[in-house]
């Protein structure tokens, strides 16, 4: 099947006319760093909803187009193109998966003057006119997952670890009252550099053997999210400690190779081995379009459809401008909605199936949602 939706990059956009009756959408998701293994599936899933609006006609007179901007080097690189084609008025709103120090620097270079839709969990507080956030915040993330977890496994002592930037500090700060709440304490904190994991490893093992913590909540990303979990199965701390991660999708579980304890869990707004008729729908059109062998459409990807299927919605009705998204829409709500707290176990994740043919979801069900 031929995908119907155009993809360019940022120097083309910048120097080629731009078609008559084009809507175009900066797609800000990472092809490199620490979150470049999710990249083909937020663009797998970016161009089936581009794909979708397109082939059905929903913007009369107008095509929905994607310029792809690579989201996973440093925020100021990635800010100044995205500010760039929006100053240019080369594209109409962006959509974005990235971390927050990008997000942050992305939102400010745009200062309010351009529809902003940021898809994944963010780090809470408030934000500039013109920027929505569809994913959920630490306290609403996590608040349940917490409570059931420290109930269920009987939790006494916490430890946090992550990368040291904005959105797991924001974390750290939350899950340290989320965690008081259920009567559990914190007994170790630790952050390492974005992409630095690996030079700090073995200190961090070490520290978390001497905490004695019989949980961690792991606010790592992408790569250094996978090294860690190989790195604990291969030291036994696999089978001593409960995991939880906001940030665990189905890329970087295959990338750890997958998890057997029972004791992994992810807090993320879908799974895709969560057969829930939604995402069985999604998986089967996204095979449709691009085949069995296409990457999964993981948690991030599916924020990434989302988001561009918002923009495409506004657009319809003439509601995609920087003022109405301030104000509240709709859709915004509703897909805050859908995209709500959950709590999957990853050893119920089947990575045959998904490295096979992620047209068959698994077998895996939500505990928490």
């Amino acid at each position: 099947m031929e995908i119907e939706a155009g993809l360019t990059d940022p120097l083309e956009a910048q120097h080629l006319p731009r078609p008559a009756g084009r809507l175009r959408v900066a797609l800000a998701v990472p092809q490199s760093g620490p979150l470049g293994l999710t990249g083909p599936s937020a663009l797998d899933a970016a161009l089936l909803a581009a794909h979708e609006t397109n082939a059905a006609e929903q913007l009369p007179g107008r095509v929905l187009d994607l310029v792809l901007v690579d989201a996973g080097r440093r925020p100021a690189e990635v800010a100044l193109d995205v500010a760039g084609l929006a100053a240019g008025g080369l594209v109409d709103a962006v959509v974005g998966f990235h971390t927050s120090d990008v997000h942050r620097a992305v939102e400010s270079a745009l200062g309010g003057r351009t529809p902003y839709v940021f898809t994944p969990p963010h780090e809470g507080g408030r934000r500039l006119p013109g920027v929505v956030c569809l994913g959920a915040d630490p306290t609403r993330q996590l608040r349940g997952p917490i409570a059931w977890l420290t109930e269920v496994h009987r939790l006494r002592r916490w430890a946090l670890v992550g990368s040291d930037y904005i959105w797991p500090r924001a974390v750290h700060r939350h899950a340290r009252r989320l965690v008081a709440e259920q009567g559990a304490s914190v007994v170790l904190e630790a952050r390492v550099p974005l992409g630095g994991l690996e030079d700090r490893l073995e200190r961090l093992l070490d520290d978390l053997v001497g905490s004695r913590a019989d949980a961690v909540l792991l606010s790592m990303v992408g790569r250094d999210l996978a090294t860690f979990n190989t790195a604990a199965r291969r030291a036994g701390l696999d089978q001593r400690l409960v995991r939880l991660s906001g940030a665990l999708e189905e890329n970087g579980l295959m990338a750890a190779r997958g998890d057997r304890t029972g004791t992994l869990y992810a807090a993320m707004p879908s799974f895709a081995s969560l057969a829930d008729d939604d995402h069985a729908d999604l998986a089967a059109r996204h095979e449709a379009l691009l085949g069995p062998r296409a990457p999964v459409l993981d948690s991030y990807a599916e924020g990434v459809y989302d988001g561009v299927r918002l923009v495409a919605a506004l657009a319809r009705r003439d509601a995609l401008d920087a003022d109405a998204l301030s104000r509240g829409v709709p859709e915004v709500a509703d897909l805050r909605r859908r995209r709500g707290m959950h709590l999957a176990r990853a050893d119920a994740f089947d990575l045959a199936v998904v490295a096979g043919a992620h047209g068959d979801t698994g077998r895996s069900t939500s505990i928490w949602k």
